[in-house]
C-alpha cells in the first residue's frame, strides 16, 4: 500500500513496495490544483539518498519560479 509524507518546504514523498523493491516519488502540488511528478527512483537503502533529494529540490524551485513567472 503506497505511504506519502512531507519532505518540507512542499516537497512530498510518495513511498511504493513492489516487486522490484521500494520505489519513491518525489512530488509537489502547484496552484490550479496540480500534482507535479518531480523526481522517481529506487530505494537501495534506509536513507534517502542526498543525490536523489537534491534533484527532487532543485525541481522544485523549478516549478515554483515558473509559477510565479
Amino acid at each position: 500500500m503506497p505511504h506519502t509524507r512531507a519532505m518540507g518546504d512542499g516537497l512530498f514523498e510518495l513511498r511504493l513496495k513492489a516487486a522490484e523493491g521500494i520505489a519513491r516519488v518525489f512530488y509537489c502540488t502547484v496552484v490550479g490544483r496540480r500534482i507535479v511528478m518531480l523526481h522517481q527512483f529506487i530505494k537501495k537503502s534506509e536513507k534517502i539518498p542526498r543525490k536523489e533529494l537534491a534533484i527532487a529540490r532543485k525541481r522544485l524551485k523549478e516549478v515554483n519560479d515558473a509559477e510565479q513567472s
